[in-house]
């Protein structure tokens, strides 16, 4: 219908004629966006459609899936509180089980109490029954005494004294026998086995004698080198002990210059930074600490591979690393000029040797001897013995208590509590005493001698003593109208113990007690 009248307008304007054109353009146009119009609604009723289908469906699938999470969380539920009450039921039973064993036990304890009160009656009418029978003892006893006192006319001071004085003097040659004969014994039994494991041990291991100083000296090409390491208004000079944390000894010995330091790491990382500045030729503060620190990083890598090598060596495995360390400075350590990882080596070696033919485990007793020393690594760092820092050391790195042992018993602070320990304290000793190995000032050569000497005379009837052989050997002189022959042997085990208890030497010390018999006459 509209279409007929869209035509009917357009005859119209064909009729009028002028605006005929515009009339017919106008009433197309009019019927494209009407037909749009009508497109786009019949669009949109659609979408509006499948929009509305689309909701229902996710409405339903919504509802589907709670109706299922509410079903499988309520059998959830139902299983947990299931377990729940399975669980609370086994409590239930245990508990139930334990109040009847507590029961049975509070009848046994009853039962058991009731049983020692009946016994503590018992023994309480034995004792009356035992006090009584000591009483009529005692009584007896005493009129016994009265009797024997009246007998004897002697009060019962007097014949305890008596008594006591004729068992002492019996029993002084007795017991000077004894030790005799015991020391005999063990002589006899042990020295042969002492003195063939000794000497395995020993003939198996050589050491050459190492002489170390507490000063260094450093060659210099010449004396104006001397001028050059003082510096202007001497800076390098006190650079370098600052720090190096040593004396640097300048003085008129030609071409020489000394480094003075009680710690030998030190000392020993001033000497390679002086050579290292000397034949660099370049000497000023700055160019100091570059070399200081070098030298330093060199002497810690030097200890480094030093420990590694000497457990390397003495083959023994997992040693830490950082004991390793503390073994390797060692190298630069001495005690009386013996070098004192040289020293350990040779101990380690020593006491796995003589733990061999005893049958005993070998590495610990090598491990042993070669920390027995460890402390004197740290001892101008740490407080305390070398033997207390070393059972520090030791105990801190997790060693066992077998090493731990022989390091704090090697000089006697405390007493050994197995076999390893005393083979470290006699491979030490060994070590130690062989010829050559150490040197002793003369002070303390003289001051030995006479304690030695001193003691011996401290002891009744004792009429000379003289120390030979550097103090490894003593021979007392006694007086022959005090002390008998039965007694010197006992006098010799008596100094003996003085001497271990109040003095400090190493090796052994040989006691020989002498009394000389005479007799004299006159031919007329």
């Amino acid at each position: 219908m509209e279409i007929w009248i869209a035509i009917l307008l357009c005859i119209i304007c064909l009729i009028i004629g002028v605006g005929g054109s515009l009339g017919i353009a106008y009433l197309i146009q009019v019927s494209k966006a009407k037909k749009r119009a009508e497109e786009e609604d019949k669009e949109a009723s659609s979408k509006i459609e499948m929009a509305n289908k689309r909701a229902e469906e996710i409405i339903n699938n919504a509802t589907i899936q709670a109706k299922n999470l509410t079903i499988e969380l309520k059998q959830q539920a139902d299983q947990e509180a299931k377990e729940k009450r399975a669980e609370y039921a086994a409590q239930e039973n245990k508990l139930a089980q334990r109040e009847a064993n507590i029961d049975r036990r509070d009848n046994a304890l009853i039962d058991r109490e009731n049983n020692l009160d009946a016994k503590i009656e018992e023994y309480k009418k034995r004792v009356e029954k035992l006090e009584f029978k000591e009483q009529e003892v005692a009584n007896k006893e005493a009129s016994i005494d009265d009797e024997l006192m009246k007998v004897a006319a002697l009060t019962e001071q007097e014949a305890k004294r008596q008594v006591l004085e004729k068992v002492e003097s019996k029993l002084t040659i007795e017991i000077a026998n004894m030790i005799k004969q015991k020391e005999d014994e063990a002589k006899e039994e042990c020295d042969k086995k002492a003195k063939e494991m000794l000497a395995l041990a020993m003939s198996k291991y050589s050491q050459e004698v190492v002489t170390e100083r507490t000063v260094s000296v450093v060659a210099i090409p010449n004396d104006e080198m001397k001028g050059r390491i003082i510096g202007r208004e001497g800076r390098n000079i006190r650079t370098l002990e600052q720090l190096l944390g040593v004396d640097i000894i300048i003085d008129d010995t030609p071409e020489v210059i000394q480094v003075s330091c009680f710690d030998p790491i030190r000392r020993e990382v001033a000497r390679l930074s002086l050579e290292y500045l000397i034949k660099d030729g370049r000497i000023q503060p700055g160019r100091i600490e570059e070399v200081v620190e070098k030298a330093r990083n060199e002497v810690n890598q030097s200890c480094h591979e030093a420990g590694i090598n000497a457990a390397f060596k003495l083959g023994l495995p997992r040693i830490n690393k950082d004991l390793l360390d503390y073994v390797g400075r060692l190298k630069y350590r001495t005690s009386y000029t013996q070098n004192a990882l040289e020293h350990s080596m040779q101990v380690a070696y020593l006491a796995g040797i003589m733990a061999a033919e005893l049958g005993l485990d070998q590495n610990l007793a090598k491990r042993a001897g070669l920390l027995h020393d460890i402390g004197k690594s740290a001892d101008f760092e740490l407080d305390g013995s070398h033997v207390e820092i070393g059972a520090r050391l030791a105990k801190k790195y997790g060693e066992p208590d077998v090493v731990i042992n022989a390091i704090m018993s090697h000089h006697g602070d405390v007493e050994p509590n197995n076999i390893i320990s005393v083979l470290v304290q006699a491979a030490d000793t060994l070590s130690a005493a062989r010829p050559g190995a150490r040197n002793e000032s003369l002070e303390n050569y003289i001051q030995r001698i006479e304690q030695l000497e001193t003691i011996s005379k401290s002891f009744n009837g004792v009429n000379q003593a003289y120390a030979m052989q550097s103090g490894r050997e003593l021979r007392v002189m006694v007086v022959p109208e005090k002390v008998s022959d039965a007694e010197i042997a006992k006098l010799a085990f008596d100094i003996k113990e003085k001497i271990e208890n109040e003095m400090t030497y190493p090796g052994q010390i040989k006691i020989s007690v002498i009394r000389e018999t005479r007799a004299n006459e006159i031919a007329k």
